[in-house]
Order: C-alpha cells, then sequence, then structure tokens
C-alpha cells in the first residue's frame, strides 16, 4: 500500500513512476515509451530555460522537478526491460565526473578553468574512442537546435586549427557567402538559392562565435525585438483607424520606422 508524506525523496518519486506503469497504474502512464514522450522531455528543459531566464526561484524549482520525472520515467522503461535502471544511471554520472575532474580526484594540477575544459575535452575524446577531429565533429547530436549545432561544429573544428584569425576575418566571409547568395537569386536558381543560405546561416554562427556570444540566444533577442516593434507598429496604425492589410510595403515601411524610431527615443535596441 502506498504510503503517503509529508515530504518524499528520490526513492519515493522511483516508486510513484513504477506504480503508474504497473498494470494497476495509470492507463496513459503503462503505454508510453522513449520515443512517444521523447519531445516531453525537450519541452520540460526549455521550461528550466525559461525559469532561469525569469529568475524564478519558484518556477524553476518545480520546472526541475518535471525535468528529474523525465529521467526517472525513461530509467523505469529500461528497468522494466532488464536493461538498466535509476542507480546506474547514477553510478555512471558519477563515474564520468570523477574521471574528467583529475584535478580535484587525481593528481593533476590546473592553474585555469581553460586548462580544466582542455582536460575534459581530452579525456572525453578518450573515453569515447574519438581519434580524429571528423570524430569530435560528427559526435554533435543531429537532434540539437541548427544554430546551436552548428557553432558548437565550428567551435570543435576550430581546435585542429581550421579557424578565421579574428572576427574581421569571419565577417568577411559571411560577406562573401551572402554575395554568393545574391549569385544565386540572380540567377533565380531555388536550390542553390537554399545552399547558399544555408552557408549564410553557417557563417553567421562563426561570427557569433568569434564574439563568444550564443548564436541562438542572439537570434532570440532579435526576435523578440522584432515582435516588440511589429506590436508599436500595429499600434501605430490602428490609433490612424487604419486597417494593416489595406497597406502596401512602402506604407508599413514608413510607420515600422516610426515605431523604431519610438524604441530608440525610449532607450530600446536600434
Amino acid at each position: 500500500m502506498f504510503e503517503f508524506k509529508e515530504r518524499y525523496n528520490i526513492d519515493d518519486l522511483i516508486r510513484i513512476v513504477r506504480i503508474l506503469r504497473s498494470e494497476n497504474g495509470c492507463p496513459w502512464d503503462r503505454v508510453q515509451t522513449h520515443k512517444s514522450i521523447k519531445r516531453d522531455f525537450i519541452e520540460e528543459v526549455y521550461e528550466v530555460i525559461e525559469a532561469i531566464d525569469l529568475e524564478s526561484p519558484e518556477m524553476l524549482r518545480e520546472e526541475l522537478g518535471d525535468v528529474l520525472l523525465q529521467v526517472v520515467f525513461h530509467s523505469q522503461i529500461k528497468t522494466e526491460e532488464n536493461t538498466f535502471d535509476f542507480e546506474d544511471i547514477c553510478n555512471d554520472i558519477c563515474q564520468k565526473l570523477i574521471i574528467r575532474h583529475p584535478h580535484v580526484f587525481g593528481e593533476i594540477t590546473v592553474n585555469s578553468c581553460d586548462e580544466v575544459l582542455t582536460n575534459w575535452e581530452h579525456i572525453k575524446q578518450q573515453t569515447k574512442g574519438q581519434t580524429t577531429f571528423t570524430d569530435t565533429l560528427e559526435s554533435v547530436p543531429k537532434t540539437f537546435p541548427a544554430l546551436m549545432r552548428a557553432q558548437k561544429v565550428g567551435k570543435r573544428a576550430s581546435k585542429s586549427g581550421m579557424d578565421f584569425e579574428n572576427i574581421k576575418a569571419a565577417v568577411e566571409r559571411l560577406k562573401s557567402e551572402v554575395s554568393e547568395l545574391e549569385a544565386a537569386v540572380d540567377a533565380d536558381d531555388t536550390e542553390h538559392i537554399k545552399e547558399e543560405l544555408g552557408d549564410v546561416l553557417f557563417s553567421c554562427t562563426n561570427v557569433a562565435r568569434k564574439l563568444d556570444a550564443d548564436a541562438e540566444l542572439l537570434l532570440t533577442d532579435s526576435t523578440e525585438k522584432f515582435i516588440d516593434r511589429f506590436s508599436k507598429t500595429e499600434e501605430l496604425i490602428r490609433l490612424k483607424g487604419t486597417d494593416m492589410t489595406s497597406l502596401g510595403i512602402d506604407e508599413l515601411d514608413i510607420y515600422w520606422e516610426q515605431a523604431k524610431a519610438h524604441s530608440k527615443n525610449n532607450g530600446g535596441k536600434k
């Protein structure tokens, strides 16, 4: 019989998930598989990121619990298959942390965070059997968001020495890719346009990397800026008693510039 408590711990969570997955448990939980709930896992992680961005301890506490539930749920599926269990997961991550921190649990001495990261990557390559730089690039998951994956691939490639000397050189490559995109547009070659546009996006991540900035976050900020400016544009048009869809692009641009000027005058981004 299940014991109700004032406060529960990780053992209780594992037991609750086991009950939910049991014959007399929840019909929905019983039929879930790794694949059927994988998107739930992704969504929960994004909600943790949102809680961090909002600096909300209450939200972070709740969302971390939801992520932990996903870990326990997936491990329970494997427990039922007699493949591994939650304790195996804990054991493996503990061993990984010990092995990758020889400066804490071993005799290695480091003098900076850069040395820590260098050792981490070296140990990671050894334990994963990565013997070439290409191996390290191919190990970046294809399921990553595209900008994140591109920037990580570029960062790993740079360790081979194949990198731009500075940000100016990265920007020059970006300009070159834009020129190739324009040429493809002029040629009205759809497939070539798509290819060159992809190259432009990849080049953008290299510029972000040389700035030590996160391309994903930069695009997120720009998207938010667009939404804010669009909202102000629509508001200005509505104040004129005009239907936005009745205006041509030149007229819309006039209102857009007014909204942009309003944002600048109020301390917003250009």
